[in-house]
């Protein structure tokens, strides 16, 4: 294999990973969020163990579900749209060899290779594997290793309710004076870390995106505190 070639292999396994642990890193955040404003809402209504118990678990299930079924619609679109792609390559590939190894050659010339090299290398990945060559350097595809939208509903699924777990758990473990306290200190605590997390996944700095997570989760259940303490001082 050319240096090219382990190049594209290289960058696409890595681009793939960090794919998969960004969404890792947003599932469990919206676990957070979601769930610590409504399990906070409820708390503001009523201290009452049981119901905050059944609205956590409630807001937990659902919202992983939820996650679940829309990763898996949005994978299931775009590796449909990868299939696509590929039968379109794989039939220009049956019918006009040359004009796709003159394709191949520009693409790799593209990206810093001499003519002569470009063509000597697009000639040594056409005859390993031609289809292979033209999907991973022309489309960033790599056919063996398509989007599988089961692994990214089950991945959505466990983030969720990894993060929907810390909010569920501080509301209703401690007591009732230090439940509404812990939560919210837990809550900013995860938020931190997860605002973390993604800017360095994504090479940014990390204290403007600390700064929006810790903000917009505090906005959310100040916000939820504030509608439930209102229907609580109600009678709803």
């Amino acid at each position: 294999m050319t240096d090219t070639a382990h190049a594209e292999d290289h960058g696409g396994g890595l681009g793939t990973r960090l794919n998969w642990l960004r969404a890792a890193v947003l599932g469990a955040n919206d676990g957070v969020v979601s769930t610590a404003g409504l399990v906070v809402g409820v708390a503001g209504a009523t201290d009452d163990r049981a119901a905050l118990l059944t609205a956590g678990l409630a807001g937990l299930l659902a919202g992983s579900m939820s996650m679940a079924a829309g990763e898996y619609v949005s994978v299931s679109t775009q590796r449909d749209s990868e299939k696509a792609a590929l039968a379109v390559e794989r039939r220009e590939l049956r019918e006009q060899p040359e004009a796709e190894l003159d394709e191949l050659t520009d693409l790799l010339e593209a990206r810093g290779l001499s003519r002569d090299v470009a063509r000597e290398a697009a000639e040594q990945l056409t005859e390993r594997d031609a289809l292979r060559a033209h999907a991973r350097v022309e489309l960033g595809i790599d056919p063996d290793e398509l989007t599988n939208p089961w692994h990214a509903a089950a991945a959505g699924f466990v983030a969720f309710t990894a993060g929907a777990l810390l909010p569920l758990l501080a509301i209703v473990l401690p007591p009732s004076p230090a439940r509404l306290y812990a939560t919210v200190g837990s809550v900013l605590a995860a938020l931190t870390l997860t605002g973390w997390s993604g800017a360095r996944l994504g090479d940014a700095p990390p204290r403007p995106a600390i700064l929006r997570n810790v903000g917009g989760g505090a906005l959310a259940m100040a916000v939820t505190y504030g509608a439930g303490s209102l229907l609580g001082a109600a009678g709803v």
